[in-house]
Formats: structure tokens, C-alpha cells, sequence
């Protein structure tokens, strides 16, 4: 194996917590790993006295796990929840929100309309080995 990182791209939206990837165990994915699915556009670094581009990042969509890889194809579902921290978290009443790859959020898998889907058939993915804050920095 080599230190790069593996890229794919969305093969199927499965429903709204799963996609399929068009690589699998043949291409290193494993069980557990994580991919970012990226942005198409990136976002601009700029020099604030001069508005030189100094560079770009790559903005995530969501981050998917690995739950299954085949040896041409892998599954990845969403995986992270956000808590929200009001005044009844103390009492127990918090609020978790796991994050889909629908843009309503809904958490009960269900089949997805494409047209209310963040992650597109074709977008690029990245495995990501970091923290995830929305924006990916080491590929």
C-alpha cells in the first residue's frame, strides 16, 4: 500500500443515510474507513491586502463511514449526530440530530429524492483521516 490517499466517487445514493462507492476492497477500502464527500467548488484563500489567491481548500458535504466493501464497490453511512446543548441537556432533555445525506435531515432510512440530496451520483470523495470540521485539509 502507498501513503495516498484513496479517492472515489459516488456510484448510488442507497437511501438517505447510505451511498455506494465505485471502489471497494481491490482499491484498499476497508471496513471502518472514513470518506469526505467533497464540494464541487472549493473555497479561496485570499491575501486581504492584495486579493491574491494564496490558495484553496476543500470543502466537505458530510463524511461517510465504511460499513461494507466488496471487492469493486463499498457502502459508506452517515455516522456523526450533533447534540444540542440548550438549558434542558442538564436534565437530560437534550436533543441529538444525526446527520443524513438529505438536506431535511430526516434519520429513518428511506428512500431519497435526489433532488432533496447534499451528496450527488459523480461527487468526489476522499478517504479523510483527520478530525472532521467541515473543510478537508490533508490530501
Amino acid at each position: 500500500m502507498t501513503d495516498e490517499l484513496i479517492q472515489a466517487k459516488v456510484a448510488r445514493i442507497i437511501n438517505n443515510t447510505d451511498l455506494a462507492f465505485n471502489k471497494g476492497a481491490d482499491d484498499g477500502v476497508e471496513e471502518g474507513m472514513k470518506f469526505a464527500i467533497l464540494s464541487d467548488a472549493g473555497e479561496d484563500i485570499r491575501d486581504p491586502d492584495t486579493n491574491e489567491v494564496l490558495d484553496s481548500i476543500q470543502i466537505a458535504k458530510t463524511v461517510v463511514k465504511i460499513i461494507h466493501a466488496a471487492s469493486r464497490s463499498s457502502i459508506g453511512r452517515t455516522f456523526r449526530s450533533h447534540s444540542s446543548a440548550g438549558i434542558f441537556n442538564s436534565l437530560g432533555q437534550g436533543s441529538t440530530r444525526y446527520e443524513t445525506l438529505a438536506s431535511d435531515e430526516s434519520r429513518v432510512q428511506q428512500e431519497l429524492d435526489p433532488k432533496k440530496a447534499k451528496v450527488k451520483v459523480g461527487d468526489r470523495a476522499v478517504e479523510y483521516t483527520g478530525e472532521y470540521t467541515g473543510i478537508v485539509y490533508d490530501f
